[in-house]
């Protein structure tokens, strides 16, 4: 419902303008040079101002600067440093983008850049240009950039009906509004299309077309309008900004601001139009303030629609609605504290139709607004009723109203005056009656504190009548016969009524300070939640059920789905909806605007229908609707609906980012499993394939010419190649194998010595060259284990060890056992692994880095012999020897319950 800003002493400067102030001073500054239209000479002014710097000693650069080949501007580039560009290739094309690293790294005073809406190419760190600038303002960097007025996002809409064109590089008002400095460069529409037509802009060919399509005299004109008008409510916000840091009292007459105050007299609606057609005759930013005071808790229904039916048109009428909580004191005097803090130059308010009597007791706010208002301007305007009714008749209907007395709150106030006297006639012999009369003061207030106002003032006037009645003298009648007890009885009237008050007062405060308290409380409990919720669909009824339980209305969440919306939550549960409300939700998502029942679009749906929006993006939509008659929200509910659905956004967006990034990431890692497997596949796999050919067309084409001994060498070659390469296949199965946890061990008990045996004996060729000793003891228990793939455990580990280890070294093999444990080891005199790769020597395709060669393989044979020791219950680590150079591998597994050894076989 707009900004809420509590009325403050205005005699100190605003926190949240000093804490703005204190940021900006950390941060680069940002100076825009905004335009209505290309060519208006934006970049020519920005180069100028660079130059001005840079001749003051400061360290200016270039970052991007687009001359479009004007001379005038080509000139001005000269003599400025130049980061050079970053080169993007996309689609077979290189982009040239504004190196950001490089101008961070060269951290200049200033960077000047071109064109602020631009979109970057893909696969630059920001999507957009207005980022690059922003990170650079956080490195405490300056930036001049430039920009045209039909880049803003809020103005992108109204530059397509004007130029029939929609412009699709935009960026969002906050950074104009972050700007430190705005300079409109501004020439007339004339002077612009002279400018074009001699090629000062564009190339003729193009200048024509332009001007034919774009730079129409009509169109100009309202772009330099925009631009003017945007200027003026920047440098508006700018002097409230600086009033406000210096605790200058208001107003400032240096542009026209008005308010309008709205309460719950239908007569509301008709003093926003007002403010409205005001504000379009001074060309004036406007508001429409309500002030929580205590007389709103005793509101009804009706009395709160008319506030939020009045604030809903201000916002419909492109006004801002505000509603802060009372000060505690008059209302005039929160309205009056409200306007000065924020430069408020008219004030309007409607014409008071109460009575007299009504002004006496409670005041007059119009009265009160005018005497305190200063240099403020108050606009009394009488107002009607909607229908025709007069308003001296509609104003007194409902200038109070009153809800159905509350008996019983009256007959607890008489018993607590009851109590007052029964306490005062047994304590009268030790007290005097001056003291007497705090007894009652004391029931008044605790009447005020437990009921309110009305019965305070009725237990007040009760207990001055019960004390004149029982304590003053003559007593047990309602005379007084001496002039001193007249006056007690007199002040204890007033003091007892002023004290019911000021007591009714602090009540409500502390019921409207528990209310905020408790909706404090609800939403930090809500995003406690959100934050430990870690599924869509936790966070999804999580927020249906917080939204309905604080609304008391029914809720529906609907995400994007297969290019409509559907329902993934609902309290209670409902996924049934109409075409009606599907229109309305899929509306409300793609404009980013509420939708349905009680809003402008699409009004005959059944639910109201609120986008659920993080910055600019919707991720999804709220549907609400209850059995109420009128307008589903109050102004309250409204605010407390907002900062649902942005808790609820924040999360769905989070939740929806994970899985974008594990996405990415098991995206990333079946990519580099891909070119890992391929890289493998063109290198390790194509070298015995060639062997093979090679050998086998020598023994086609050269067989008669070829010896004995040389044909059983080839033979021989495309044998040992063909074991070599069925190896490699084995592998990659293997290894699908465990990687789609296809894996089922055969156990059965099995010998040690036996899979071992097997295992040399495969290996026999690959060891040729190498000293084998193998060290097992013949008491070792049977394992458990599946011989097969132990038998690949082992002949793995045997291979790796045969390629890293020189010729004629030794590899050792060596068993024991270690509790309920056999512990197996392999050791060669190798190099030994990098202590980095320790680990990683068991992750696919992964192979520890060599120095001089490369070794033939896929590097899965270490990741299969993990993968089949634990499947089989075992553990396998790496390390390097201690004793010399060289690699040791040890296999941990367990031995089984009473199992047979060696010695025990037959």
């Amino acid at each position: 419902m707009g900004s809420e800003e509590s009325t403050r002493d205005t005699t100190r400067p605003s926190p949240d303008a000093l804490l703005e102030k204190a940021e900006q001073e950390t941060r680069g500054r940002l100076k825009i040079f905004l335009g209505a239209a290309p060519g208006v000479g934006k970049t020519y002014e920005m180069l100028l101002s660079g130059r001005a710097r840079k001749s003051d000693g400061d360290d200016v650069v270039i970052g991007v600067v687009e001359t479009h080949g004007r001379k005038e501007t080509e000139a001005l580039v000269r003599g400025f440093e130049i980061i050079p560009r970053t080169k993007i290739e996309y689609k077979g094309r290189i982009l040239e983008e504004m190196d950001l690293d490089a101008v961070l790294e060269r951290g200049p005073a200033l960077v000047l850049v071109d064109e602020l809406a631009h979109t970057n190419a893909p696969g630059s760190r920001h999507p957009k240009r207005y980022l690059d600038v922003l990170e650079l303002l956080d490195h405490g960097i300056d930036v001049y950039t430039t920009l045209n007025i039909q880049h803003l996002e809020s103005l992108n809409d109204v530059v397509a009906q004007i130029t029939r064109i929609r412009v699709r590089e935009t960026l969002p008002d906050s950074i104009l509004q972050k700007a430190d400095d705005v300079e409109i460069i501004d020439i007339t529409p004339d002077d612009l299309i002279k400018r074009l037509n001699e090629g000062k802009v564009y190339v003729p060919r193009t200048a024509k077309r332009a001007i034919e399509n774009y730079f129409s005299p009509r169109n100009l004109t309202a772009l330099r309008e925009l631009a003017l008008r945007q200027t003026a409510q920047r440098v508006d916000q700018q002097l409230l900004s600086q009033m406000r840091q210096s605790a200058i009292e208001g107003p400032w007459p240096a542009g026209e601001r008005i308010l309008v105050c709205v309460n719950e007299d239908p007569c509301s609606s008709g003093l926003v139009r007002y403010a409205k057609r005001l504000a379009d005759r001074l060309h004036a930013p406007w508001v429409a303030l309500h002030v929580e005071g205590r007389r709103t808790q005793s509101l009804d229904d009706d009395g709160r629609d008319r506030i939020a039916a009045a604030l809903r048109l201000a916002q419909s009428l492109e006004g801002d609605a505000v509603t802060v909580p009372g000060g505690g004191g008059r209302v005039a005097a929160d309205i009056v504290a409200y306007a000065r803090a924020n430069n408020i130059t008219h004030i309007v308010i409607g014409k008071s139709e109460r009575s007299r009597w009504f002004e006496i007791l409670h005041g007059s706010v119009v009265h009160e607004l005018v005497r305190h208002a200063g240099d403020i301007s108050v606009d009394v305007v009488a107002g009607s009723k909607p229908g025709g009714v007069p308003a001296s008749r509609a104003s007194v209907a409902v200038a109070e109203p009153r809800s159905r007395p509350d008996w019983k709150a009256y007959l607890k106030a008489t018993m607590v005056v009851a109590m007052a006297v029964g306490f005062g006639l047994a304590l009268w012999p030790w007290l005097g009656v001056e003291h007497i009369a705090l007894i009652f003061l004391t029931g008044v207030v605790t009447v005020a504190v437990w009921f309110g106002l009305l019965p305070s003032l009725y237990a007040s006037v009760l207990s001055a009548a019960c004390y004149n009645f029982f304590f003053t003298n003559p007593y047990h009648t309602f005379l007084i016969s001496r002039p001193r007890e007249i006056v007690s009885v007199v002040f204890f009237t007033i003091v007892a009524v002023i004290v019911s008050n000021v007591a009714a007062r602090a009540r409500a405060q502390t019921i409207a300070a528990k209310a905020r308290a408790r909706t404090t409380e609800a939403l930090y409990s809500f995003s406690r939640k959100l934050a430990g919720a870690s599924t869509l669909d936790d966070v999804l009824w999580a927020s249906a059920h917080q939204m309905a339980s604080m609304l008391k209305a029914r809720i529906i969440i609907l995400l994007p789905e297969n290019g409509t919306v559907a329902v993934r939550a609902g309290v209670p549960p409902d996924d049934t909806l109409v075409d009606a409300d599907i229109a309305a939700a899929r509306w409300a998502l793609e404009h980013n605007r509420p939708a349905g029942r009680g809003a402008d679009t699409l009004p005959g749906a059944a639910r109201l229908y609120v986008p659920l929006t993080t910055g600019e993006t919707p991720v999804g939509v709220v549907g609400l609707d209850s059995d109420r008659q009128g307008p589903l929200l109050t102004p309250e509910e409204q605010r407390l609906l907002d900062a649902l659905a942005d808790q609820a956004a924040v999360a769905i967006e989070r939740i929806q980012l994970v899985a974008d990034v594990d996405k990415a990431r098991l995206a990333a890692e079946a990519d580099k499993l891909r070119s890992a497997l391929l890289a493998s596949i063109s290198h390790d796999l194509k070298t015995p394939l060639a062997a093979i050919l090679g050998a086998a067309g020598n023994l086609r084409d050269y067989s008669a010419a070829l010896s004995e001994q040389d044909r059983n060498d080839m033979l021989s070659t495309i044998v040992d190649e063909s074991e070599r390469l069925n190896r490699f296949i084995a592998n990659l199965l293997d290894m699908s194998r465990i990687e789609t946890g296809a894996m089922e061990p055969n156990a059965s008990l099995q010998y040690l010595d036996d899979m071992v045996g097997s295992a040399l004996r495969r290996a026999q060729k690959m060891l040729s060259r190498h000293h084998v000793r193998t060290e097992l003891p013949a008491d070792l228990p049977m394992l458990k284990v599946d011989p097969v793939l132990f038998e690949q455990v082992i002949f793995n580990l045997l291979d790796n060890a045969a390629k890293y280890a020189p010729p004629q070294t030794a590899i050792r093999m060596r068993a024991w056992k270690d509790g309920n444990w056999v512990m197996i080891q392999i050791l060669d005199e190798g190099p030994g692994i990098p202590p980095a790769d320790l680990e990683r020597v068991f992750d696919s395709f992964h192979r520890a880095r060599k120095r001089d060669h490369v070794l033939a393989g896929t590097g899965l044979g270490l990741s299969i012999c993990r993968g089949f020791v634990e499947a089989m219950g075992g553990t396998i680590t790496s390390a390097n020897r201690t004793d010399r150079s060289g690699a040791v591998f040890t296999i941990r597994m367990p031995t089984p319950a009473n199992p047979p050894r060696v010695g025990d076989a037959s």
